[in-house]
């Protein structure tokens, strides 16, 4: 970890506060709670929620040794690797979530947020998924804490039904606007079945975390095969694009009578949160996903590195979504006219999305299986 020093009063990340975005920490790993990193972020780098997936543990317990005492215990009492991953992941998230219960607290219930994975290997299972959200929701027991479900298919009515029980949910790996119109069709009808069955509406929060940067990584070197001006002039446009399109949908949905009555009950929106945006083109500058996407009521989730770009030459200069639906729907008409299919693009990206997601937590498996036979040993 790197994150040092103090930001500017009146600096990029202030001024993005101001503007109206909850600024997000896309990783976490209890040497970050263990060192009092993580409270010292929300401090000095106006974090206010943590999300996490798979890759992150793998990452945190490949390195260092802060899990050694637990797996230690683990391997006492004959836990097997699933039951191992499943107590180390939430008891990192629920020291987060106690870190982060004052931000809870002060922003009545919309940030102090703390997101954790459901296995990936039951993207395609509505029913394990529910069930797997359900333990998870209980294990951690703190209000505060999210739980991921992605947005397949199979994890829309998940979605419904997990929200129906008073269970905040983070919605993941949204990447088309169709998919993302049924994503706030789940949460609303979870909503309102939640309502039914007589639960309070205010302290259920969502959000829809809508990846970013990795259109742009599918879509850029198919604009550099063919070679041509008019690719060249829409390179590294379709993320943002498609991002700024997506709060048109959230605008709409904002906006219906079917949100006003839910408001009405004291619901909260289902914010947008941007995903994915640690820049992984070196020809853009590292804080784009961030500066190029602010707009009150949204979240944004920052790898370290990027919350470190953005909070030193970040460039904040207010809203840089509203009034950009005609440009943003002009780049994806481009792309069709040079025989991109937006649509193509973004259902290979939820199917690479899962199977990434499974990779990792095939890591994260593996690395806590060798450590629970080197303490073994």
């Amino acid at each position: 970890m790197t994150e040092t020093g103090t930001n500017p009063l009146g600096g990029p990340l202030d001024r993005l506060t101001q503007a109206g975005v909850a600024i997000w920490l896309d990783d976490l790993s209890r040497e970050r709670l263990r060192t009092g990193n993580l409270a010292e972020l929300v401090t000095t780098r106006r974090v206010v929620g943590v999300t996490t997936n798979p890759t992150i543990f793998a990452n945190a317990l490949a390195k260092g040794d802060a899990y050694e005492a637990q797996l230690t215990e683990l391997a006492a009492t004959k836990a097997d690797v699933d039951e191992a991953v499943f107590a180390i992941t939430t008891d990192d998230v629920r020291e987060a979530a106690d870190v982060l219960r004052p931000v809870y607290d002060a922003s009545a219930y919309v940030d102090g947020r703390v997101s954790i994975e459901v296995d990936p290997r039951l993207a395609r299972d509505t029913h394990a998924t529910i069930d797997a959200a359900k333990a998870l929701w209980a294990t951690v027991d703190r209000p505060n804490v999210l739980i991921k479900i992605p947005a397949t298919v199979e994890g829309l009515p998940a979605i419904t039904a997990v929200l129906a029980e008073g269970i905040s949910v983070n919605v993941t790996l949204i990447f088309s606007l169709a998919r993302y119109r049924e994503v706030l069709d789940a949460f609303a009808t979870g909503l309102e079945r939640a309502r039914a069955n007589g639960h309070d509406l205010a302290p259920i929060a969502s959000v829809a975390s809508f990846f970013v940067s990795r259109v742009d990584s599918a879509i850029d070197p198919r604009l550099d095969a063919l070679g041509t001006p008019e690719a060249h002039a829409l390179r590294g446009a379709a993320a943002i694009a498609n991002a700024r399109l997506a709060y048109g949908v959230y605008d709409e949905f904002v906006a219906s009578p079917r949100w006003a009555a839910l408001a009405a009950d004291g619901a909260q929106p289902q914010r947008p949160l941007w995903a994915s945006t640690g820049v992984k083109d070196k020809a853009y500058p590292d804080t784009r996903y961030v500066d190029d996407l602010v707009v009150r009521g949204v979240v944004n989730t920052m790898p370290g590195a990027t919350l470190e770009a953005v909070a030193d030459h970040g460039r904040i200069t207010g809203d840089t979504v509203h009034g950009t639906q005609a440009e943003s729907a002009a780049v994806i008409t481009g792309l069709a006219d040079l025989g991109i299919d937006i649509d193509q693009v973004t259902d290979q990206l939820e199917t690479e999305g899962v199977s990434k997601f499974e990779t990792s937590w095939s890591e994260l498996l593996a690395t806590v299986a060798e450590g629970l036979e080197r303490v073994r040993a």
